[in-house]
């Protein structure tokens, strides 16, 4: 859970309008190869594919991605860790190897894994805080990609070395990337906690202010209701 308070500067980028967060001045944001959507053929099933992403408290990163187009589902959880200790009481902590993480289900004839990257890179959290997000501090709180194949490692990996080579942030990125052993969904009181409770202050100071900034950053992905 954080706020954002911090520099930004927009670009278009392949059809899709994107910004970044710099730490003390703005950048313009780099060239990164970025798959679109390609349209499901007529009649044909509805694809789906799963990303895991850690970014600080699950509240707020689930929050973000349930105004994303194209996203069908989203569920807060741990990962890294084993399921004995896969509780939020546990993983509070901070000793079981489980960060707070996002299981998002999305259709990608509508939004690629890349275009969620860039949320999760621009939007969604800080990646330069090490083993904390804003208030919250903890190696469960860290920055992570729990990646499900080659493909996704590999534009995770991408995207890690783009910003990293264009000095976008002012700060090294600290993002772990990991292959996805097993998501854990949270306790059911901790779904859907942004939309269940929009006026909570916590929500309010850490939580809404992303939402906002994705609505301004990526107007073709954002969508008003939560799904």
């Amino acid at each position: 859970m954080r706020v954002f308070g911090l520099g930004i500067a927009i670009a278009a980028v392949l059809g899709v309008t994107g910004a970044c967060i710099g730490l003390e001045r703005a950048h313009s944001l780099p060239e990164i190869p970025v798959a679109t959507p390609t349209p499901a053929a007529k009649n044909a099933p509805a694809a789906r594919e799963t990303a895991v992403f850690a970014g600080g408290c699950f509240w707020g990163v689930e929050g973000v991605y349930e105004h994303v187009k194209g996203v069908v589902d989203v569920k807060s959880g741990y990962a890294g860790g084993t399921k004995e200790t896969a509780n939020y009481e546990d993983v509070g902590s901070g000793t079981t190897g489980h960060a707070e993480s996002v299981q998002v289900t999305f259709d990608p004839s509508i939004v690629t894994y890349e275009q969620l990257l860039y949320i999760f890179f621009t939007v969604a959290h800080n990646p330069t805080e090490l083993n904390f997000q804003g208030p919250d501090h903890g190696p469960q709180y860290r920055s992570a990609i729990f990646f499900a194949g080659d493909k996704q490692k590999q534009a995770a990996a991408a995207f890690i070395k783009a910003l990293t080579d264009a000095k976008f942030f002012d700060k090294p990125i600290v993002t772990e990337l990991k292959p996805l052993d097993a998501f854990y969904p949270a306790e059911e009181y901790h779904q859907d906690y942004m939309r269940l409770n929009p006026d909570e202050p916590y929500i309010v100071v850490n939580d809404r202010p992303k939402v906002d900034l994705l609505k301004h950053r990526f107007p073709e992905l954002f969508r008003e209701d939560q799904k």
